[in-house]
Parts: C-alpha cells; structure tokens; sequence
C-alpha cells in the first residue's frame, strides 16, 4: 500500500488507485469504530462497577442529568432509541429508586421522569468517571494537538451525517 509522510514524519496510506484493495481493517472507519468501540466497552465496565447499571441504564442516568423533568418520548430521543427500547431500563430504574415519574402538570397524558437523590448520586459517579476517562485519553496530547483533533473529529461527523442522510434518501 502506497504511504505518504504526514507533518509529523508518520506516515499514513494514501489512496492509490493502483494498489490492490486493502483491508477494511485499514480504512480510517474502521479505525474510528474500533476506537468507539474500546471506548464503549471500557465505559460499561466501569459504570457497571461504580454504579450497577447497565449501558441502556447508565445512558438514561446521564441523560436526564441535573435538568428538569423529561418526557418519556425527549429521553428516548436524547439516547437515540424509541420509547419501546428504553421502557424495561425505565422499569429497573424505578424498581430501584434512581427515578421518579410524575404526570406533567400541563398534559396529564405524559409522564415526566427525573432523577431522585440515588440517580443523582449515580449521575455524578457517571460524570466524575467520564472525566477521569477523558482525562487519561487526552493526556499526551498538547493543547494544539487537542483542539486539532476536535475541529478534525468535528468535521468528520459532519461529513458521516451527510453520508448517513445520502443513504437514508437512497432507499
């Protein structure tokens, strides 16, 4: 595979039409989701350590956060799943005292949930081991190295919700 030198003498593939296909492995993506990934799988264990909760869980609890009463329908929105995915972590949490329900004063149709003391204790483990994960992957980066890789990081989302969206629309 083709490499051309970066600015920091690395070097890193080049895309050479000439060469044989390689490895999906290889491909920045893939890169990227394993990342993701690690990151993921290392969040879990540790929540699940500080706190009990599983991934859907921790994902509520952090959610909902120090912000006021949310709806059923705002908090499956805000973690990305439907009402229907998220109701037996809503169940668990509730067996266990992390949240509250309440009717919405406005529309006694829709049910609010918040956090009581316990799922606020919890937040702020999440919180605290978030920083603490944040802090250690970010150490040996320079501070123009770090504000580099969000403008990249930044622009590289954009770019996949462009492509999430081309391939919405091409169904």
């Amino acid at each position: 595979m083709s490499q051309s030198e970066s600015s920091g003498g690395e070097t890193s593939p080049a895309a050479d039409e000439s060469e044989p296909s390689a490895p999906i492995t290889v491909m920045l993506s893939s890169r990227l989701m394993v990342l993701a990934n690690l990151l993921k799988r290392g969040a879990i264990l540790r929540y699940k350590r500080l706190t009990g909760l599983s991934s859907v869980e921790f994902g509520l609890v952090a959610s909902l956060g120090r912000r006021p009463p949310m709806s059923v329908a705002r908090l499956a929105e805000a973690v990305g799943q439907d009402k229907g995915q998220i109701s037996r972590a809503l169940a668990n949490l509730l067996s266990r005292k992390l949240i509250a329900k309440s009717a919405n004063p406005r529309d006694s149709r829709e049910v609010l949930i918040s956090l009581t003391a316990t799922g606020l204790a919890a937040h702020d483990a999440i919180v605290e081991g978030a920083q603490e994960r944040n802090r250690r992957l970010l150490e040996h980066l320079s501070e123009a190295e770090f504000r580099t890789l969000l403008g990249q990081v930044d622009q590289l989302t954009a770019i996949a919700a462009d492509m999430l969206e081309s391939e919405k629309s091409s169904r």
